[in-house]
């Protein structure tokens, strides 16, 4: 089969550990205002547990998203969580701009991660992400991504191990201009702590293996 080469192809045919990007359309800055953010950060949380997506790392800004998650048995839940938040979302955006029918999302694309390395470099990129948009010094500042969490929870070593990673080679869709002013209180992302007990941090059974990144890795 040949691949639609001007938009993603979507492959869930297994389980694993995903790591999601989507921006807005023609990278909007739909979600500047701290209540926006937390609409988004919120929508996901929600639909990620409904879902039995295992959120392992995120980070939200004005115009586009990364998160890392482990799914479920069947991978391919990970279109209707990704279409129920590409509908929500718009949907109270809209009606709060009286603008109805306006596209806010585009193309979304999802990775599998096959190897420990992989994977850890992910979640420090996601983790790291608001620092390499120079909006903070230091990750867990941003209150739109679960830096901070990280930062407060994890085992010592294993968050020293997260951070110190190298990111430079990842390809990851992320060609985004962002704004965000630091007037947002600086918490976690305003959301309920309860979807944090399921979090399983790290993932000991992916292969200790250094993945040759290539481009779309």
């Amino acid at each position: 089969m040949v691949d639609w080469p001007h938009s993603p192809v979507h492959r869930l045919a297994e389980a694993g550990v995903y790591m999601v990007t989507c921006g807005t359309y023609r990278k909007r800055h739909h979600f500047q205002s701290s209540e926006r953010l937390r609409l988004l950060c919120e929508t996901l949380q929600r639909l990620a547990a409904k879902y039995g997506w295992n959120l392992q790392a995120w980070a939200v800004f004005s115009n586009h998203y990364h998160w890392v998650g482990l799914s479920p048995q069947d991978p391919v839940t990970l279109r209707t969580l990704v279409s129920e938040l590409h509908t929500e979302t718009p949907t109270a955006l809209n009606q709060a701009d009286h603008t109805p029918g306006r596209r806010v999302w585009f193309q979304y694309w999802e990775t599998r991660l096959t190897y420990q390395r992989s994977y850890l470099a992910r979640l420090s990129y996601v983790h790291r992400n608001a620092v390499h948009h120079r909006l903070v010094r230091e990750p867990s500042l941003y209150p739109w991504c679960s830096a901070g969490w990280l930062e407060r929870k994890a085992n010592a070593s294993f968050y020293r191990t997260v951070m110190r990673l190298g990111i430079e080679r990842l390809k990851v869709p992320d060609e985004f201009e962002v704004v965000w002013s630091p007037e947002a209180e600086l918490t976690d992302g305003g959301l309920g702590s309860d979807w944090r007990s399921g979090l399983r941090l790290p993932l000991h059974h992916l292969p200790h293996r250094t993945e040759t990144f290539s481009e779309g890795s």
